[in-house]
This record gives C-alpha cells, sequence and structure tokens, in this order.
C-alpha cells in the first residue's frame, strides 16, 4: 500500500514538474524570425517608433501588463509577455525611448548612452537567440576588432600599456605573453572565469525556485556542495587576485572593467564573468543602440501593445487589498491613471519602492527589508565630444581604452571618493575612452566626415546634489563651471593618446549624475543601478533579491535583479518575464539552442560531404 502511494506521489510530482517547465506555451519560436529589413535612416520615420508621445487615446485597451521604463530590461520583459499574447504598455519619462540604449543626434553629431560594446553574440549564442526573438531576427550586430580594449595604467615614465584580445584560446594566451611571470595566475583566473561562466545559472536559478528551497539549500550547505560558485560569488575580487599574484598591474586587469565599485569590495564572480562576457568577440549594433529599441518596440506593437514616452510615472496605484493594480502618468498638471493586472518596474529598486509607492507601503518592514539588500550605486559623469574629420585623419579605431592613474585600485578609488567636492574635479583617478563612430559603419554614410567621442568616469552624487532642484540647462554657472573642471581634466588626459582630437573639437556635451537623474531617471545619477558589492552578491541575499516584490503584482525588472550591463539588464527582463509568467523562458531557449546547433553541424557535415 504504501509502495503505492509513494509510487502515485512521484508520478505527480513528476507530472507537475515537467507541465510546468515544458506544458505551458514558449513566447519563442524560429518560425518568428524575418528577413532583415534595410535599415531605416530616415529620422522622421524613426520618431514615429521612437518618440511616440503619450495620451489618454492611445492607451491600448485591456491591458494585462504595464512596464515603467523603456530600458533594455524593461523591454525585453514586454516583448517576452507581448509575443504570449499579452496586451503590454511600456511607460517612458524621456522624450525617447530606449534607457540606456538610447542615442542623441545634436549638431551632426551621433553619441551613444550607455551601451558601448556587447558581448556573447557569437553565432547561436543564448543573448544572441534572445535578441533574434524579442526583434523577430531585425537586430544586427558588427563584430568589432579583435583587439577590442587597451588598458593603460601609470603617468609620464611610469606609464604601461596592456592589449585585451578576444578569442577562445587567443584571450588567456595574449594574456600570457604580456606576463610571462604570472602565467600560472592567468591560467588560474581563466579557470575560474570558466566556472563562474558555466555555473551562473545555478545562482540565477535562486531567483526562480521557491524562496523557502533556495534559503534551505543554501544555508544547509547543500548549494556549496553542488558547485563552488556559490563561494565564488562572495569572494572579495582583491582577496582572491591576492592569492594568484602580487602583480599589481595585472590584477587591475583581473578588475579594469570598473562599476563604481573598489575589487575589494566587488566579487570575484561579476568581475570574471565582465572579462568572460568578451571572450568570443566584443560587438556593436549595426544602425547605433537605439536600433535594439527600435525593433523591440516594434515587437512589442506587433502583439497589441504600445511604447510610449514624455510619460513619466509618478506612483504605482494599489487597491483595497494592497495589489499593485495600475500606475499613475503626470500629463501637464493632470494626472492620468492606467489600469492593468500586472506593474513591471524597470526604474531600479530604489525608485519603485522609494518614489513610486506612498510613504505608508514603503515604510513598511518587508519593503524595508527589501531595500536593505542593496545600496545606491556611484553616480556616473560622462562627456561626449564631437570632432570634424574621419576616424581615419583623427587616428581613432574601435578599441576602447581604460584609463588608471596607479595599480592599487583599492587605494585610489578610497581616496577619490573620499575627496571633498574641490578636489574630485582634479583627481579623477580612471576613466573609460570609447568611438561610437569608428565602431558602426553605417555612421560614415549617416554622419559623412564626422567622429564622436564618449568618456566615462565615476563620481559621487553628492559633489552634485547642491544644484539638484534646478531645472536642467539652467542650473547657473557655478554648475557649469565646476562640472566642465572635470571635463576639461579629462579630455585633456585623453588628447594625451589621441593628439589630433584637441584641434578638432567643434562640440562637447557634459552629462553629470543630474542627467542621469534628469533623462535616464537613474537614482542618484547611478547608470549600473544599485552598487554590485560583495553584500549583493552573497548567494543568501541573491536568493531574496527577485524579480517579485513586497507588493502582489508589483515586479523589479533590469539591472537590480542580477548584474548591470546591457547583458545583464536583458537577463533581468528574462528573469522577470519569467516570474510573471510562472515558466522558466531559459529552458525555452536552451532547447532553441540546442536545436540550432544541431541544424548547424548537419548542414556544416552536409557542406563537407558535397565538397569531397
Amino acid at each position: 500500500m504504501w509502495v503505492l502511494v509513494v509510487l502515485v506521489w512521484f508520478l505527480i510530482w513528476a507530472g507537475g514538474t515537467y507541465w510546468y517547465l515544458f506544458g505551458k506555451p514558449s513566447p519563442f519560436s524560429l518560425e518568428s524570425l524575418r528577413p532583415k529589413e534595410p535599415l531605416e535612416m530616415d529620422q522622421r520615420k524613426r520618431d514615429k517608433v521612437l518618440k511616440k508621445g503619450f495620451s489618454k487615446d492611445r492607451i491600448p485597451e485591456n491591458l494585462d501588463a504595464i512596464v515603467v521604463g523603456s530600458g533594455i530590461g524593461g523591454l525585453t520583459a514586454a516583448a517576452c509577455l507581448a509575443k504570449l499574447g499579452k496586451r503590454v504598455l511600456v511607460l517612458e519619462q524621456h522624450d525617447q525611448s530606449g534607457g540606456c540604449c538610447h542615442t542623441f543626434v545634436e549638431k551632426g553629431f551621433e553619441f551613444d548612452v550607455g551601451l558601448h560594446y556587447v558581448g556573447q553574440l557569437h553565432e547561436n549564442s543564448l543573448i544572441r537567440i534572445a535578441f533574434d526573438q524579442i526583434t523577430e531576427g531585425q537586430l544586427e550586430f558588427v563584430t568589432l576588432d579583435q583587439h577590442f580594449d587597451t588598458i593603460h595604467i601609470g603617468l609620464g615614465k611610469e606609464h604601461r600599456e596592456y592589449s585585451i584580445y578576444t578569442g577562445k584560446t587567443e584571450m588567456e594566451a595574449h594574456l600570457k605573453k604580456q606576463f610571462p611571470d604570472d602565467t600560472e595566475a592567468v591560467e588560474k583566473f581563466f579557470k575560474v572565469m570558466k566556472v563562474c561562466a558555466r555555473k551562473t545559472h545555478y545562482l540565477a536559478s535562486l531567483k526562480l525556485i521557491p524562496r523557502w528551497l533556495a534559503l534551505f539549500l543554501l544555508k544547509s550547505g547543500i548549494a556549496d556542495l553542488c558547485s563552488s560558485v556559490f563561494r565564488l560569488s562572495a569572494t572579495s575580487a582583491t582577496d582572491w587576485a591576492d592569492q594568484l599574484t602580487s602583480n599589481k598591474d595585472l590584477q587591475v586587469i583581473f578588475s579594469y572593467l570598473f562599476y563604481g565599485v573598489p575589487p575589494r569590495d566587488s566579487s570575484i564572480l561579476i568581475n570574471a564573468l565582465l572579462i568572460h562576457h568578451y571572450k568570443r568577440g566584443a560587438y556593436y549594433p549595426k544602425g547605433g543602440a537605439s536600433e535594439i529599441s527600435y525593433h523591440i518596440s516594434n515587437t512589442i506593437r506587433k502583439y497589441g501593445g504600445d511604447v510610449l514616452v514624455r510619460a513619466p510615472v509618478c506612483q504605482v496605484l494599489l487597491d483595497k487589498d494592497g495589489a499593485a493594480c495600475g500606475v499613475a502618468v503626470r500629463k501637464g498638471q493632470e494626472l492620468v491613471e492606467v489600469k492593468a493586472p500586472v506593474v513591471i518596474s524597470n526604474c531600479g529598486l530604489f525608485n519603485t519602492l522609494k518614489n513610486f509607492l506612498p510613504p505608508e507601503v514603503h515604510m513598511k518592514q518587508d519593503v524595508q527589508a527589501r531595500l536593505d539588500l542593496v545600496k545606491p550605486g556611484r553616480g556616473c559623469f560622462l562627456i561626449f565630444s564631437g570632432f570634424d574629420g574621419t576616424a581615419e585623419e583623427l587616428g581613432i579605431v574601435s578599441t576602447n581604452m581604460w584609463l588608471f592613474r596607479n595599480n592599487n585600485m583599492d587605494g585610489m578609488m578610497d581616496e577619490y571618493f573620499e575627496m571633498s567636492k574641490e578636489e574630485a574635479p582634479d583627481n579623477a583617478p580612471m576613466m573609460f575612452i570609447t568611438f561610437p563612430s569608428a565602431k558602426d559603419p553605417t555612421a560614415k554614410i549617416r554622419h559623412p566626415g564626422k567622429s564622436c567621442m564618449t568618456i566615462l568616469t565615476m563620481v559621487k552624487y553628492e559633489w552634485f546634489e547642491e544644484w539638484k532642484d534646478s531645472a536642467v540647462r539652467k542650473r547657473g554657472d557655478d554648475y557649469m563651471t565646476y562640472k566642465m573642471r572635470f571635463a576639461t581634466n579629462l579630455f585633456n588626459w585623453a588628447c594625451l593618446h589621441f593628439p589630433k582630437l584637441k584641434d578638432k573639437l567643434v562640440f562637447q556635451e557634459v552629462a553629470t549624475p543630474l542627467s542621469n537623474m534628469h533623462y535616464l531617471g537613474a537614482y542618484r545619477g547611478a547608470m549600473y543601478s544599485a552598487e554590485h558589492n560583495l553584500d549583493r552578491y552573497d548567494p543568501v541575499s541573491i536568493a531574496k533579491n527577485r524579480c517579485d516584490t513586497p507588493i502582489k503584482n508589483l515586479y523589479i525588472s533590469g539591472q537590480d535583479v542580477f548584474s548591470c550591463g546591457i547583458a545583464g539588464a536583458l537577463h533581468g527582463g528574462l528573469l522577470c518575464a519569467s516570474t510573471v509568467l510562472d515558466h522558466i523562458l531559459y529552458m525555452d531557449l536552451m532547447f532553441m539552442k540546442k536545436k540550432l546547433k544541431k541544424d548547424k553541424a548537419r548542414e556544416d557535415a552536409r557542406l563537407a560531404k558535397k565538397l569531397q
């Protein structure tokens, strides 16, 4: 009798598990892919997609979900829901959609704001397949030079230069050539990098399985027995690097893709994943970063949804039971209520739980506990410079540059962020330089004879806080003088490496954390959203910081779900859609990946046989 009961229970459990994983309809299919259409270069036609303004009569009827924020995380979640027949409305406070993926044009120069390059887009990769599905095959990427990053450490006579190459074997081999005395350290780093890349889905799974089960696996030690990735996630990058090598330059390279957190306070898992992200190649959207929003928005509209801009959401509406049931949009002096049974926020945890909820709600213990899992990230400072001249004339290439004043990253970042407001502009310790016009071959056609450069560094929000209540472009001479001190020093530093730029400069715009708050809605101007520190990547925190929130029917997407950057935000959208649909979309993507690889192997075999 007991044997029969156990057998029946097992069959029910197995059947339920199979139905949960494979029995639900998928938003993804190879049949949805269409032949690529020609690049749309008519700006008026593009604006009809990217700059469609909010009004009451444009709200689709019978909405199934509202997405607040049109960054890649929000658009991804919206597209996944739309392709399953859900009617979705995406609301964006800026005058064009895309979030950090949008571009802007001034004086004939086009600048990317947050997308500078993307990795893991090789044939049949998971991210490539995901992009193909949410754009229905319309998004095209350009492969950048194999030498995709250059790292400069030190100034003057102390200057050293290192190059980073893509390639399954070339990346490691090239690094060994530059550090012949540390080949063992490089090998160990790449072994850990491989573990992190192959087992990160274990960490993501903590957000999809029941919370009680995730915490049980972690606190019981079972998770650690399954993989070392849980221990690596909570390991300091500095502590780990110190065990490998005393070479400070090599330690910088292990953590050079900075996001505002000193290596001492960051996870070796995240730093390793960021480098691994480009191992199989670095890519850039053909036609510019705005192509991402352009094509995903078309997908959402195809299935009955819409993406509307100039729609600043000021409140998440709650029903009598305290569940999210819509949002309030400020339209002039009026508040327009838009109702839907699901609300997804792509605006970050702090904006969502602190600014969109009534005070009596966001002060509740469970909401505060969720906020306590993360800290606000560092602010970003950007310089957009336009030059008269082609890339060849100016001596610029698609390779990015990372500049560090010395090789003590922990020390120089601590010293910098402890500086007073007056000291900081003259002492930025690091910056990133990129030339979007040199990455996109269509830029020569769309903006002939012009080149552009973007410089990025990290700053403290507090250095700019005194101007937070002033209007954009009306912050006064003191503000302009202060931000230009940063800009002048950073631009002159860049010109040491590109001396032809200074005489060809014809346009320059500077964005501070206040600019990022205004245009991107970034909390305290942090483009990478919540701080990616060790506390956040403790596995228990990962399990608790998931897409659902203490408010029923209110979900989080984007960079605050798992990690920063375009790929991190994309995964945030996939995880969010999986949570809302109660269906693990990654299983669908993995089966599609397996089928595509199998089809490719069959086609390669057929071609090889034909050649014989």
